[in-house]
């Protein structure tokens, strides 16, 4: 993408742009949380609060920044997370993400409240695709999802179980603001009155890899496994469900060693740098997911913008293991991370770019 490369030689610069382009209600769709924010505060402040213990003298002329998930090659180790109604900040929607992840080499998932559709967004791209399902009806419904995914040629299937209810997200509510994907959206009581019966029918009854997304404890990974799950996905939906929940690096440091390896494992929530998914892999994720950040991008630049935002990211990652004195992945372990490091900024949904407007309560 080196027609906008001068356009944005750092990350925060697409969150500026993307502010310029957003009304306010897309905007504080996109940036808030639920009630007081607490959770999406302390998916920063988790990140911050690990500081990391490089080894020098080692030879990193050569890397390996790949990573797999289910047995698909990837460029980076990373995922487009399902974000409903991308449509609000570029028209494209998730064929426009889907085929900024294929060009770059990285997987999407797509949300099913995102327009233009499953079948849409597939012929759109040709890369590594999961779909994401919001259950809006019973045990029919889901099969029917399910065919249509596997027909669309998409490489797994995940359900989201953060969502048994709707939050309260004060900022689209004091501005008594209905996204477009909550004014589509029927058969709340299906998602309410999922549970774990719903994970083995799914297991009973189709091939394709089934990705919990939304687990939160050990308890719940171990249950999943016992399932046959072949996805963990950890996430606190970016502080946009459950407030004063914890961190979603501290939830990934308490579900690494109960999974150990069974199944791939999925994080999101507050990732935006480099460093930040060095951290995540160091713990044990296989997987990081991008949500704001790649909305940031889509936001301000299309599919040339997140296309660019990964190549960014990708010299923030090589640049990170470089200096920690790793060649790979595999060579991270938890001793190059030290807890409890104190915290420089106070936590805020971009306060991983100190050189954005802190005074502006924007960012």
């Amino acid at each position: 993408m080196a027609e906008i490369g001068q356009d944005y030689l750092v990350l925060h610069e697409f969150i500026k742009r993307a502010r310029q382009n957003l009304d306010r209600n897309a905007w504080d769709y996109l940036v808030g949380g639920a009630e007081s924010e607490t959770t999406l505060r302390r998916n920063r402040a988790a990140l911050d609060a690990i500081a990391l213990r490089p080894r020098v003298l080692r030879d990193v002329s050569r890397m390996e920044l790949g990573g797999r998930l289910f047995g698909r090659e990837l460029r980076l180790p990373l995922l487009l997370a399902p974000i409903g109604a991308l449509e609000m900040f570029e028209p494209g929607g998730g064929a426009t993400a889907a085929r900024a992840a294929a060009a770059f080499g990285v997987a999407s998932m797509l949300s099913s409240v995102c327009l233009p559709g499953l079948e849409e967004v597939a012929a759109a791209a040709s890369g590594t695709m999961l779909f994401q399902l919001y259950v809006r009806g019973g045990p029919g419904f889901v099969d029917e999802h399910v065919r249509r995914a596997v027909d669309a040629g998409y490489t797994a299937f995940c359900i989201t179980v953060d969502s048994a209810l709707y939050s309260r997200r004060e900022r689209d509510l004091a501005k008594r603001y209905v996204t477009p994907g909550r004014r589509r959206a029927t058969g709340f009581e299906f998602q309410a009155a999922l549970n774990w019966d719903d994970v083995k029918r799914f297991k009973d009854r189709h091939a394709i890899p089934l990705v919990l997304k939304g687990i939160a404890t050990a308890e719940d990974a171990e249950l999943a496994l016992r399932h046959g799950v072949e996805g963990i996905y950890v996430s606190n939906h970016g502080g946009r469900q459950l407030d004063h929940g914890l961190g979603a690096i501290e939830t990934l440091a308490e579900v690494a060693p109960a999974v150990a390896g069974r199944a791939t494992l999925i994080v999101d929530g507050g990732f935006l740098r480099g460093t930040d998914i060095v951290k995540a892999m160091a713990l044990g994720a296989d997987i990081v997911g991008l949500g704001r950040l790649y909305a940031f991008a889509l936001a301000a630049a299309g599919e040339a913008g997140v296309v660019r935002l990964l190549e960014l990211l990708e010299a923030e990652i090589r640049l990170c293991l470089g200096l920690l004195g790793v060649t790979s992945y595999a060579q991270l372990d938890r001793s190059f991370l030290r807890f409890g490091a104190i915290p420089v900024a106070a936590p805020r949904v971009a306060s991983a770019f100190p050189l954005l407007a802190w005074q502006d309560d924007t960012y």
